[in-house]
């Protein structure tokens, strides 16, 4: 996918960029590569980078309302996180993995209205301050639930980036404060990607999250 191809594809979902926002995503591909010459930190090959990485984080853009705090969870070197920052600056986009080589990498690459935060998302005690969660590739959405909803204000959503395997329907978010309000679906060069949409309507049990040690023992479904 080419610079024009990717401007196409993301005014078709609803995301319009400027000749200056195309040029820093062009920045951000080869500050990416370069990086992974020595680092190893995307597997998906440099001419799948704009259709693999850019647009598949640009598909979840449309669920966010306006001017939000945005919490990629995962964010690995900046997948949605960074994508979602340059397309959309009315956002405030903080990107949290654990991973110092990731976060490290994505330091290098910040925006005015991206942070990185390296917590593990377990152990983080920032309870209710963002509007809209998500993460991409994090964990089984058992687990991704369970880390992600204690961030999430009442009001606000959790919308994990998942695929067609996934079922969502009747799984027990009760004690998350969750429920599912809608499904979304998108296709990206032949696959499937699906957007369960989780409204925070109560507090966060506080004995959520438990250790990791016990939440991938036993997953709470």
């Amino acid at each position: 996918m080419n610079r024009d191809q990717f401007r196409a594809e993301t005014l078709a979902i609803g995301v319009e960029l400027t000749d200056f926002q195309l040029d820093t995503f062009e920045s951000f591909e080869e500050a990416l590569y370069t990086a992974n010459e020595v680092m190893n930190l995307t597997r998906v090959p440099r001419e799948e980078c704009w259709s693999r990485h850019f647009l598949d984080s640009l598909l979840i853009a449309p669920l966010i309302g306006d001017g939000v705090k945005v919490l990629d969870i995962g964010c690995g070197p900046g997948f949605p996180s960074w994508p979602l920052a340059a397309a959309r600056p009315d956002l405030h986009v903080t990107g949290m993995d654990s991973n110092g080589k990731m976060l490290g990498f994505l330091k290098s690459q910040l925006l005015p209205n991206l942070e990185v935060n390296s917590e593990r998302a377990e152990e983080c005690q920032l309870h209710e301050k963002f509007d809209f969660v998500t993460g991409r590739a994090v964990a089984p959405l058992a687990i991704q639930a369970e880390i992600s909803a204690q961030f999430v204000r009442i009001g606000g959503f959790f919308v994990p980036m998942r695929t067609a395997h996934d079922t969502w329907e009747e799984k027990p978010m009760n004690c998350l404060g969750l429920e599912l309000v809608a499904i979304e679906e998108r296709t990206i060069a032949g696959v499937i990607r699906k957007f369960p949409i989780f409204r925070k309507s109560r507090p966060t049990q506080r004995k959520f999250p438990r250790k990791w040690a016990e939440i991938k023992k036993k997953p709470l479904f």
